[in-house]
């Protein structure tokens, strides 16, 4: 699977994450800068929900200090659902529930353990095909055309 992963610092949490979604097999592009280079978390951001959308990447990570601004930027792209997911079950519901294809984590708060049992959830939960929940999916899929062009 291909995933877009972009971060405004290159942390060691970054370098943890693009060595396990390689040693997962995912083909991976990153945006961001180098270690010790910073970028602009909306411009990344922006880049990897885009890239996302337009199905050149299958699934989208962004990061930035706190994880809430990447997260938010993210889901500015139609056709976008980002979760900022602190911990592995928050993962789970999101990409069962709101079907997310977007994963947004802190670069402060997300542990390299914590990251490992976050990936495992992300990407062996598929998303719910109940009638509930394709409903509430069509639902979010409406506001958003309703607000398209704003």
């Amino acid at each position: 699977m291909k995933v877009v992963v972009s971060s405004d610092e290159h942390t060691h949490l970054v370098q943890a994450l693009l060595a396990e979604l390689q040693a997962r097999g995912h083909e991976v592009d990153y945006l961001g800068p180098e270690k010790g280079e910073e970028a602009d978390w909306p411009l990344v951001s922006l880049e990897a929900a885009q890239r996302v959308a337009r199905g050149e990447a299958s699934e989208g990570i962004v990061m930035c200090w706190t994880g809430t601004g990447a997260t938010l930027v993210a889901n500015k792209v139609p056709g976008i659902r980002a979760a900022l997911c602190p911990d592995a079950e928050t993962a789970r519901g999101a990409r069962l529930w709101n079907h997310a294809n977007v994963l947004g984590l802190s670069l402060r708060t997300t542990s390299e353990p914590i990251l490992k049992e976050i990936l495992d959830a992300w990407f062996s939960t598929p998303f719910s095909q109940d009638e509930w929940n394709r409903k509430q999916i069509e639902r979010i899929r409406e506001i958003e055309s309703r607000f398209a062009g704003g």
